[in-house]
């Protein structure tokens, strides 16, 4: 499989301040992960800024038009209790946006078969009008929109497998049958949504809530009982997987007890899934993962996955 790795020095720019989980230091641990020489066969680029036009497709126009407004030139502002802007944010939040949309622009087209993008702020929390949850805009919403919007895939499934429920992609897609949304998270956890009986107006949205101390056995069957059926049977064209690794045991905001190779297996079955509906098409964007070692050993299990000329039995 030819892979492309997408990342930009600007998303350490974002800096929400002293001490807080989303921190650059993320992302430093990722890309030094993907030096290893195992990786060297990735295409790697860097992640573009994003258009606003991209955004819109997902977002309200004036609340996107308020956060450009609030965006610092000095100093840290707070949207929210957890969520803030530094004056890197801007252009870190458009890298991350663009990145997304690169990268399904790049498999859509047949430049690389899937993608990974690994940069910050990450998205999911993002709701059509709304900042919270570390996240300002949806990049994993804006690369399924961009895919049906210039490129005229139908059916979208995006695919949210971090401890915390995407309630901004549920959000966005709840009343449209053309995107598929499926996740799985710790309940009771930060939003608070994602309830089994939550499954939008089209029947298109599949939530598989996880108990706290959850591990591989339920995590898996959750997949294979609950969300892989819904996949094959909605067939979709095109493949987006919100890539949150704070699932693992050893993650500082869950209770979640997952490892790499619960990782590697749900991107392998996700594989499975692409191969036969999407041409293997699948953009990867980076959500939580707040370990620094459980987040770049994860992601190491991810990407391998993704480079894998067959998925594993």
């Amino acid at each position: 499989m030819t892979t492309l790795f997408l990342t930009h020095e600007a998303c350490l720019r974002h800096d929400m301040g002293y001490g807080h989980p989303e921190c650059p230091a993320r992302l430093v641990a990722v890309n030094q992960a993907l030096l290893e020489p195992r990786f060297e066969k990735l295409l790697r680029g860097e992640a573009p800024e994003g258009t606003l036009d991209a955004v819109a497709f997902c977002h309200s126009e004036h609340y996107i038009q308020e956060l450009r407004y609030l965006a610092p030139t000095d100093g840290v502002i707070h949207i929210d209790g957890d969520t803030a802007m530094s004056p890197g944010s801007w252009e870190a939040i458009l890298r991350s946006v663009g990145g997304a949309t690169a990268a399904t622009e790049a498999v859509l087209t047949g430049i690389a078969d899937n993608a990974f993008v690994a940069t910050r702020p990450p998205g999911h929390h993002a709701e059509i009008g709304h900042a919270m949850g570390f996240c300002f805009f949806d990049n994993a919403a804006i690369a399924a929109r961009y895919a049906q919007r210039r490129f005229g895939i139908e059916r979208v499934a995006v695919v949210d497998f971090d401890v915390h429920h995407g309630n901004g992609t549920q959000d966005i897609f709840w009343a449209d049958p053309t995107v598929m949304y499926c996740s799985t998270h710790e309940m009771p956890l930060f939003p608070g949504t994602g309830a089994a009986s939550e499954r939008g107006d089209h029947g298109t949205i599949v939530n598989a809530p996880l108990r706290p101390g959850d591990g591989s056995e339920e995590f898996r069957a959750a997949f294979e009982e609950r969300i892989l059926p819904r996949l094959r049977a909605f067939a979709p064209e095109f493949l987006v997987i919100s890539a949150g690794f704070d699932a693992h045991r050893n993650d500082p905001l869950a209770t979640l007890e997952l490892e790499e190779a619960d990782f590697a297996w749900v991107t392998h079955r996700l594989m499975d899934i692409a191969a036969t509906t999407a041409e293997g098409r699948i953009v990867s964007v980076l959500e939580g993962g707040y370990d620094l070692q459980s987040l770049a050993e994860s992601v190491k299990a991810h990407v391998g996955a993704l480079m894998a000329t067959r998925p594993l039995p």
